[in-house]
């Protein structure tokens, strides 16, 4: 017999997960359009802030979930293994600058990668997991408050970096003064 979610929130939770889909793979698209470093830089960190909420979001939460209900381990180990991938690409994206080699190359095979993975888990795993007996209506309560946050842990960092590299310039700024 299949679960037949209440009001919905099957539903709900897997559109806002396809709906950070298409923020990412928005993104994307951005991306191949820009033509300077800085426009790439802000598409990249914003992308990858996405993607690492999101993954997170997945692997902690839905993707145990689904498993534990699913009849199909190889579809829920390919998913895992296609996330590994994305999490050493954005490692190595982190490290890199827009003025890198082959700083344009990786975020393309990241985006390839990214859209491979949406494609297969929106037309097989989601689908699937939709009509599982699943606790949908605390799972995506679960999700929306680690959502919460995780986007302003990550907001925070991105702040707090720049609030490090304009207090560095102060700090220079001053020492050279006092040089003088």
């Amino acid at each position: 017999m299949a679960y037949e979610p209440q009001s919905g929130v099957a539903t709900t939770l897997i559109e806002m997960l396809k709906e950070d889909h298409q923020k990412v793979k928005a993104l994307f698209e951005e991306f191949e359009g820009a033509d300077d470093s800085k426009t790439k830089q802000r598409i990249v960190e914003t992308a990858l802030m996405e993607l690492d909420v999101h993954a997170k979001l997945e692997e902690g939460l839905v993707y145990p979930a689904v498993r534990e209900e699913i009849d199909d381990e190889d579809l829920m180990d390919e998913a895992l293994e296609e996330h590994h991938v994305v999490h050493v690409l954005i490692a190595e994206l982190k490290k890199m600058k827009p003025s890198d080699d082959r700083f344009d190359a990786k975020f393309t095979v990241l985006a390839e990668n990214v859209k491979h993975h949406i494609k297969e888990e929106e037309s097989e795993m989601l689908p699937k997991a939709e009509g599982l007996d699943i606790d949908w209506e605390s799972l995506e309560q679960q999700v929306l408050k680690r959502k919460e946050r995780l986007m302003t842990k990550a907001s925070g960092r991105s702040r707090n970096g720049t609030a490090r590299t304009n207090n560095r310039t102060a700090k220079k700024s001053r020492t050279r003064r006092k040089t003088r």
